[in-house]
């Protein structure tokens, strides 16, 4: 019987080994940063196709989405010491508590992994979703009591114009964050649809910003009842879209609408209130006279579609290349050169950083020398310098942060000594006169020596 035993157990262990091989084929990797497998957290498997849209352009850029009920129970981030995805995407705002061995530390230590996290909640937004959203820095309203449903985002001027008047729930915001890094390239003409429910930023958390934000007017009630007090969030306090890059590079995205992401508002038209130009009808009829307008999307496709990009890592990555640092004498002086490369990730592959903003310190205690560091517009960054007069172990340190990119930290180690004695010129120039005095002292002796030898 042990035979039968002794060979089952090597394709087993075959088996076992395969299987880990493929869940470190799909880590992060930091020659290939962006995202690729995805596992979608959903209350009801209807979202699949009543979001179907958002998911498509997703899955059309090579992102492998795996969907599963939020309380599933053999639900699980990781296997063998690996993780099994690259990024979450929660769209589970009921969700009481999570199936399987998943629960808000496994989030969190996820996200302290390195990997990237979406977070859509509404009006039924459970206590679980508000937890991960505070570690996030971000703050949902509070419900009003236990009965009424919680605080949704009120405007009365920056509303999306329906046939029905409504209680101006739906939100037309055009308030993006300005960057290019992080919403691409080409301008966001049309406004995002919103309808959910509004948060705050942490003021003590430095990580988060806002990314759409709410007008002025705006505030956050229960439409359905009247106002006894003044809302606690009120005006461009409220952020609809916030996200988060972390100190290891990971990213997240919160919002308080998960109908953002649905089919009918990425297809939907919009007209902002107070808009001259209507677009959710073709067809316009003034004084009898036909006008005829072209019929536009709301901003939501574009928007997401833009963000996603920066949250899974497609734009804004960058990685340090080879970091060089040299010493050699000149004049006398103990001068240092360093140069480091940097490239930032296009999508697809790695290309040449370019700015004129990265500088170095040489450090020791505090920066005894800070410089700006000169490009070749290939990805090298250089300089060179005197070294001060101070012995002891000094640093090379590059702290770069930008909006919306990947943080770089750097640091190399150099010595700085006193020069040995071979070091030094043999002749230098401001010494010429001490080696004259001492070449005329040696001239007298010797005239002095033959003088009183010889002389009777």
């Amino acid at each position: 019987m042990a035979k039968p035993f002794a060979a089952l157990a090597i394709p087993l262990f075959l088996l076992s080994v395969v299987s880990l091989l493929s869940l470190r084929c799909g880590a992060f990797s930091a020659d290939r940063p962006t995202d690729r497998r995805l596992l979608v957290l959903v209350d009801d498997l209807a979202i699949r196709s009543s979001h179907s849209l958002y998911f498509s352009t997703l899955q059309s850029r090579g992102y492998d989405l795996d969907f599963k009920l939020a309380d599933d129970p053999s639900l699980a981030l990781s296997q063998y010491g690996q993780y099994l995805y690259d990024g979450l995407l929660l769209f589970s705002p009921s969700v009481q508590r999570f199936g399987g061995s998943l629960d808000l530390a496994g989030i969190l230590d996820f996200v302290d992994a390195g990997h990237d996290l979406i977070l859509a909640a509404d009006s039924s937004a459970s206590d679980l979703i508000r937890e991960i959203s505070t570690e996030c820095g971000v703050d949902f309203d509070e419900a009003i009591s236990f009965q009424d449903p919680a605080a949704l985002v009120i405007d009365h001027t920056s509303y999306a114009v329906s046939e029905t008047e409504g209680d101006h729930t739906l939100i037309a915001s055009d308030i993006f964050i300005e960057s290019t890094t992080i919403l691409g390239d080409e301008k966001i003409e049309a406004p995002v649809l919103f309808r959910g429910i509004g948060h705050s930023l942490n003021a003590a958390n430095s990580l988060v910003l806002k990314v759409l934000s709410a007008s002025p007017a705006a505030y956050s009630a229960n439409p359905a009842t009247k106002l006894s007090s003044p809302p606690s969030l009120t005006g461009s306090a409220i952020s609809l879209v916030s996200i988060v890059q972390a100190r290891n590079n990971a990213r997240v995205l919160i919002t308080g609408s998960l109908d953002m992401f649905s089919n009918r508002f990425l297809k939907s038209g919009v007209q902002k209130a107070g808009s001259s130009i209507k677009t959710q009808s073709p067809l316009l009829f003034s004084f009898g006279t036909a006008l005829v307008l072209r019929s536009e999307k709301s901003g939501n496709q574009q928007f997401l579609t833009e963000i996603s990009k920066w949250v899974f890592h497609e734009r804004g990555h960058l990685k340090e290349g080879e970091c060089m640092a040299q010493v050699f004498l000149s004049m006398n002086f103990l001068v240092k050169e360093y140069s480091v490369e940097i490239y930032e990730w296009s999508g697809s592959s790695w290309k040449p950083y370019v700015v004129d903003d990265v500088q170095v310190q040489f450090y020791m205690m505090s920066p005894y020398v800070l410089k700006t560091l000169s490009t070749d517009k290939k990805g090298l960054y250089s300089t060179s310098f005197k070294v001060p007069d101070v012995y002891g172990v000094f640093q090379f340190k590059v702290e770069y942060e930008r909006l919306g990119y990947t943080s770089l930290s750097l640091s190399k180690q150099i010595p700085v000594r006193p020069f040995r004695h071979n070091e030094y010129e043999r002749f230098i120039t401001t010494a010429f006169p001490y080696y004259g005095a001492s070449f005329s002292t040696m001239a007298a002796f010797f005239i002095f020596t033959v003088v009183y030898l010889y002389n009777k």
